[in-house]
């Protein structure tokens, strides 16, 4: 039961971990490497569409690499995707004293 409250805690964090992670370009590959080094699962049949969604939001900007062996679709977080990750972040920030505060009454 743990594992799917995990999975459902998690959700919401890979759009604004994506958002952090790709202020530096990134592709897709390169991305989900660095969010499991972070801790962030991200299974890669979620991740792909996610960069589409936020790509066509306009929080990510995109641009083609082709002088490798293979051409690569780099990604990087555009202005309003920073803005919306500080946002974000302030949000998390605040559940996380709002959850804090609880476990603290609690414990009283």
């Amino acid at each position: 039961m743990l594992d799917a409250h995990r999975q459902e805690l998690w959700r919401g964090s890979v759009v604004l971990a994506s958002l952090l992670a790709l202020q530096k370009p990134g592709y897709g590959y390169g991305l989900l490497d660095a969010l499991e080094r972070a801790g962030v699962p991200a299974p890669a049949n979620t991740l792909y569409p996610l960069l589409r969604r936020l790509e066509g939001q306009g929080l990510l900007t995109s641009e083609w690499d082709t002088s490798g062996s293979r051409p690569r679709k780099f990604y990087r977080t555009s202005r309003d995707g920073v803005r919306l990750a500080r946002a974000l972040q302030r949000e998390w920030r605040a559940i996380d004293a709002a959850l804090t505060q609880l476990d603290t009454e609690e414990g009283e």
